[in-house]
């Protein structure tokens, strides 16, 4: 039988670096007992974190998952849905073969309603709530990235369509970062200038906006997608 704890428990996939990584270290800071659902293992751990492997695009890999965090935790209070294949371009749409297309969007939509689903009972018995992170890109895009942007623009419908199966129990929202620095590249200062802000994002940006979309002060908050960008979605720029 699962045992029973008095403190909000979340889980956070792909948590094993960047966005997810600084959103799970943030919420255990705030009091949550946080499980990191991963394909690999975090390069470093955290106070209160656990790590749970799983592949959210298979079913049996996510039922597992929830069996193991109800083990663990005994409740489930907030599902942040984050893992996702990172790297946007797809090369040229003749040469996007249906594989290319099918894992992009396994990982980054089908993962996420597979988690939701099996969340769900979960999340409603706990009053909970959750986050799923898109992109920018759902909203505007390069060329030679449709698996990617196809993928994010399902994340926000995804998102306001599980707000209303969902609720009132569970609130659902969704984040769309801009550019996140997440050390992956080296970025100049012509890069941080061209934000409205002065600066490029960073992962504890992301991670401090779940955050508050997952606590109660967001109580009125649901079916929403929240652009992150420092502005670059409102700016203007002609060559």
């Amino acid at each position: 039988m699962a045992r029973e704890y008095s403190e909000k428990a979340a889980v956070v996939t792909g948590g094993a670096r960047g966005i997810g990584q600084a959103t799970a270290a943030l919420l255990a800071a705030r009091g949550y007992r946080v499980a990191i659902a991963d394909r690999a293992a975090p390069a470093r751990g955290g106070s209160g974190v656990a790590f749970i492997r799983c592949d959210v695009s298979r079913e049996d890999d996510v039922r597992r998952c929830m069996r193991a965090l109800l083990e663990r935790f005994g409740r489930l209070d907030a599902l942040v849905n984050n893992a996702g294949i990172a790297s946007p371009g797809n090369g040229p749409l003749e040469r996007l073969s249906l594989a290319q297309w099918n894992r992009r969007i396994g990982t980054n939509l089908t993962g996420m309603f597979l988690m939701a689903k099996h969340a769900a009972p979960h999340l409603r018995r706990a009053h909970g709530a959750m986050v799923n992170i898109a992109s920018t890109r759902a909203l505007q895009s390069e060329p030679d990235t449709e698996a990617y942007a196809a993928a994010k623009g399902g994340v926000v419908a995804l998102t306001h369509a599980l707000a209303m199966s969902l609720g009132p129990e569970v609130r659902v929202n969704c984040v769309s970062p801009g550019w996140i620095d997440t050390g992956k590249n080296e970025i100049s200062r012509a890069d941080h200038a061209q934000h409205p802000v002065g600066r490029v994002g960073r992962p504890q940006d992301v991670a401090e906006l779940v955050a508050f979309l997952l606590s109660d002060a967001a109580g009125f908050a649901t079916a929403q997608n929240y652009v992150l960008d420092g502005g670059m979605a409102r700016k203007m720029i002609y060559v």
